[in-house]
């Protein structure tokens, strides 16, 4: 199995997300990542889906995909071809003795210190998924008290923009 990145562009309507995620639920596919907002246009939502899945079958869930009527064009988002970033908050042991070692990772990383407490810090990082990892790593001998992480956001590279047909559509069903 690899990792896949989908953005699937929907109308942004009640119960889109349910009938997307319950479409991999049903097939048994485990998302790995799921990451849903707004875009430039009011009307349409992107949901970022990553998932562990062989081709063909995430050919199959793509066609069907395409057959529910909120969803409007799923594009899949080579790593090589797109920006892809996530969100990390962790918030990490740093008594006083160790404070300073804890900033020196934080800068290394480009992170960022949110909040400090005189036992703890929380860190607050975007990246890669494999730059976050590395962040947790370093951090992990400090003392690693909770984590919460987004799921993926991605775009692709360039000046074309997936949404401009798109809206097209909406705009013809409305």
């Amino acid at each position: 199995m690899s990792r896949h990145t989908l953005s699937v562009l929907v109308e942004n309507k009640p119960g889109v997300l349910t009938r997307v995620a319950g479409l991999f639920a049903r097939r048994s596919f485990n998302i790995h990542s799921l990451a849903v907002g707004p875009t430039e246009h009011p009307e349409i939502s992107r949901i970022t889906v990553v998932v562990d899945v062989d081709e063909l079958p995430l050919e199959q869930v793509t066609k069907q995909l395409n057959k529910l009527i909120n969803v409007i064009k799923i594009v899949e988002l080579e790593a090589e071809s797109s920006v892809q970033r996530e969100l990390l908050l962790v918030k990490v042991r740093a008594e006083v003795s160790v404070r300073s070692h804890v900033l020196e990772v934080v800068q290394l990383f480009r992170a960022h210190v949110v909040d400090v407490v005189p036992d703890a810090v929380t860190i607050e990082a975007t990246g890669s998924p494999g730059k976050l990892d590395a962040l947790l790593a370093a951090l992990e001998p400090f003392g690693i008290r909770e984590i919460v992480q987004s799921g993926t956001v991605a775009i692709g590279r360039g000046s074309r923009s997936i949404t401009d047909r798109a809206l097209e559509r909406v705009s013809r069903s409305a």
